[in-house]
């Protein structure tokens, strides 16, 4: 399967490949990770202004926050937001080591990638009905850092917090997300 497949497909294999390397499957993984790499490394060299080898090191991050962060894929959702969620977070870090705040939409990347801009508003619409799950202070944490991409430190300053307070509130807000998001996207 090439990236040039159609999106429904391509995503309906990513989402096999997963499933079977979450299950243990080694080649799947494998397969996964040079179909994932192709898609990465072109929405780093599309979306942003990265000389190339500063382009490769945002795809190896990518790569190794996707495989530290696997098991938070939720089976039947489909896996190119997932990874293009995690791209545009490695980009906007790269970004920011240059010295300048530079925000990528995530829109950029999943064009890049091939999604349909619907599938992009469902899972937009699937977040916002989980966030809405959580209390006000959670929601803010969880919006400046993982979606805004702010620092924890830079959180801590805003919301008047500790940086410990922010992590910790983070976490527990993750945790309690993942349980909704999965009721939330098993109601469709």
């Amino acid at each position: 399967m090439t990236t040039n497949a159609d999106p429904s497909e391509r995503e309906q294999h990513w989402a096999e490949l997963m499933d079977q390397s979450l299950a243990g499957n080694a080649e799947a993984y494998e397969r996964l990770l040079v179909l994932l790499t192709v898609a990465v490394r072109n929405a780093v060299r599309s979306r942003a202004r990265f000389a190339r080898l500063e382009a490769e090191d945002i795809v190896q991050e990518v790569l190794l926050a996707l495989h530290l962060k696997r098991n938070t894929w939720i089976r039947g959702t489909p896996v190119g937001p997932w990874v293009a969620a995690i791209a545009r977070n490695k980009i906007v870090d790269a970004l920011r080591r240059r010295g300048r705040r530079t925000e990528v939409p995530v829109e950029y990347v999943l064009e890049t990638l091939g999604f349909e801009e619907a599938g992009a508003q469902e899972q937009a619409h699937d977040l916002e009905r989980a966030l809405a799950k959580l209390n006000p202070r959670q929601r803010e944490v969880v919006r400046a850092v993982s979606l805004e991409g702010h620092t924890a430190q830079e959180v801590a300053i805003r919301l008047h917090m500790s940086e410990g307070a922010v992590r910790v509130t983070l976490h527990r807000s993750l945790k309690a997300l993942a349980g909704t998001f999965s009721a939330v996207v098993n109601e469709h």
